[in-house]
């Protein structure tokens, strides 16, 4: 049968057909649709599950994969860091059955920290990596990762980029999916149990088996030459091989190589793609890494080889590449222009920008602003953390000072409650991410008695990714009612000893549990619990009465509210995007906003 699904979805229709057991993830953009495609699928004796963080997820997929299963591990770039304890571990045991982490690489960033490359941590952790440039070839490329997995005993790295795994084709697959029989977990300690001397011993099989897949990968079906063009030629991976393609519409007469295969590096295939080569321009997203191997390359087999790329500066070392930069680097390179598409003429408009904001009827905007009201007058931080809820960043709340990683609001606030002790020291962390990584941050300032207040603002669900489930909800990915793990009964258990809550949308009581808070010491906590507007859209709408706004602006200036604009001298309410909770209403000094269930 024919699918049409986006890259996300080839991902997971390939490790169907693969006959994946086992797959485990956490979300993040531009992965989290991998997981959710195969709950679509029948799976029945595949397990399957979103974990609390990348790290579970890897270690519940390596258990599986010394089983003999097939098992598959999903995040993005930013959860490889997450999952690094594990992976280096895992890649010195090894694995019987197959392993592979999908790591969803974001250039740009779009929707994320960094623009960190997982070629990388697969050079770094000494295991192969496949970089597919299409959803068809992602859809072929893991299952032929499964494939290198099982027969060279290694965890296997995959890396889509963010235009594949959002780009969308239409695939062959089979009618019917079955996972795959194995045989169980076999006792044997000599092998499972990691110790210094084994590790010694199996750091010099990783390296000579690495020769063995380079040797493999030279004659990869998706390591290829096109073209017979002599003298100069391009090098491009990932989708940026795509982009080149595009850009030269089936010019035979210039030689194009594609690396699929960044580490172990192919490097007979190479050898034989650059003969007769004396320039090569190498485009590939985010670091130069193949640049640096063909330049490896070169200087072993002295080949008179001028390599241009990024670190020439020739090639931007950051952001996406497109199909626009790459014709006009290509234009230089090889004196080629690409025609224009009549979409892509000089006259076109620009397209608006679109600053992401908090969704009209945010719980979290109410959170935000309780928090600033409480401490107006007084020395606050506020610590961020990862989620919807960086954007209180934005103006007018401005309320995150800091913001790093997932969990490290909680810690942060530590260390500038320890550095700066006048002031009042704020972690703001979402119900997620506390499940993902906060409970230990938590744990480390009870222990080493900070001053801090956490604010859990708990909208129960995973908003920003596409609202997953997580152990707060009461259910899993297997479809199963579970118990939900009440966040509050944590915190005690841990010894926070002042843990309240309240409806951040009741603005007065929300401003005086943070002003309790403030006065008290230690470690201390408020649960702001409201669900995301997103899932439970309330009916109600409120507006503006004409007749009795001031045009004094308080609502748009404090609280930057989507649905709040601007109507000529008075403030109206946009009815397609209020959600009715209600939070200008309580803050207009003219009781000029009301609705439904609003006085």
């Amino acid at each position: 049968m024919r699918e049409y699904v986006m890259g996300n979805g080839a991902i997971a229709l390939g490790a169907l057909a693969a006959g994946v057991n086992l797959v485990a993830g956490y979300p993040g953009t531009p992965s989290s649709e991998i997981i959710e495609t195969v709950s679509r699928y029948p799976h029945d004796g595949i397990h399957l599950e979103w974990s609390v963080n990348e790290k579970a997820a890897l270690e519940v997929a390596a258990a599986a994969a010394y089983s003999g299963a097939r098992a598959m591990v999903t995040m993005k770039q930013m959860g490889l860091n997450v999952a690094s304890d594990p992976l280096m571990s895992v890649a010195y045991i090894g694995v019987r059955g197959g392993l592979v982490i999908v790591s969803a690489d974001d250039p740009g960033p779009i929707s994320s920290q960094t623009e960190q490359d997982t070629r990388r941590f697969a050079d770094f952790a000494r295991i192969p990596v496949f970089d597919p440039s299409s959803p068809e070839e992602a859809y072929a490329m893991i299952q032929d990762a499964f494939e290198c997995s099982e027969r060279y005993g290694t965890p296997v790295l995959f890396r889509p980029t963010t235009r594949v795994c959002h780009a969308y084709a239409s695939i062959e697959v089979p009618d019917t999916f079955a996972p795959r029989s194995y045989d169980g977990f076999v006792r044997d300690p000599g092998k499972w149990v990691i110790f210094p001397r084994l590790s010694r011993a199996n750091h010099g099989k990783m390296e000579a088996r690495n020769t063995e897949i380079a040797e493999d990968f030279s004659a990869y079906r998706f390591n290829s030459v096109e073209g017979s063009g002599s003298g100069k030629a391009v090098v491009a991976s990932g989708v940026s091989y795509a982009y080149v393609k595009e850009c030269l519409k089936g010019r035979e007469d210039i030689r194009l190589i594609r690396v699929a295969t960044a580490f172990p590096f192919p490097e007979k295939f190479m050898l034989r793609a650059l003969e007769g080569v004396r320039e090569v321009l190498c485009l590939e997203e985010l670091s130069p890494y193949v640049e640096e191997q063909i330049l490896k390359t070169a200087g072993r087999h002295h080949l008179e080889l001028r390599v241009r790329g990024k670190l020439d500066g020739t090639v931007p070392h950051n952001g996406e590449n497109s199909v626009e930069l790459s014709s006009g680097i290509l234009e230089g390179f090889l004196g080629i222009r690409r025609e224009q598409a009549p979409a892509e003429a000089a006259d076109q408009p620009a397209l608006p920008v679109r600053p992401p904001v908090l969704c009209a009827g945010c719980p979290h905007r109410a959170s935000f602003y309780a928090v600033k009201q409480a401490m107006k007058g007084r020395k606050a931080f506020f610590c961020g953390d990862i989620g919807c809820y960086t954007l209180g960043n934005a103006m007018p709340l401005d309320m995150v000072d800091t913001c790093l990683c997932m969990g490290a609001g909680i810690t942060m606030a530590q260390g500038l409650n320890h550095t700066n002790p006048d002031a009042v020291c704020f972690a703001f962390v979402g119900d997620s991410t506390f499940f993902a990584s906060g409970m230990t941050g938590v744990v480390n300032a009870v222990y080493n008695g900070a001053d801090i207040i956490l604010c859990v603002l708990d909208n129960s669900t995973t908003a920003m990714t596409g609202h997953q489930p997580h152990p707060g909800t009461g259910r899993n990915m297997m479809g199963s009612a579970v118990e939900k793990v009440d966040i509050g009964r944590v915190l005690e258990g841990i010894g926070v000893r002042t843990v309240r809550t309240v409806d951040p949308l009741e603005l007065e009581k929300a401003v005086q549990a943070v002003r309790e808070c403030a006065e008290e010491k230690g470690v201390r906590a408020i649960l702001f619990k409201s669900p995301c507007v997103a899932l439970t859209r309330p009916a109600k709408k409120c507006a503006v009465d004409g007749a009795k706004c001031i045009a004094c602006r308080k609502c748009i200036r404090e609280i930057g509210c989507p649905a709040l604009i601007m109507d000529g001298e008075k403030v109206r309410i946009d009815a397609n995007l209020c959600t009715g909770c209600g939070l200008c209403g309580r803050i207009c000094p003219a009781g000029a906003i009301g609705g439904e269930g609003h006085e």
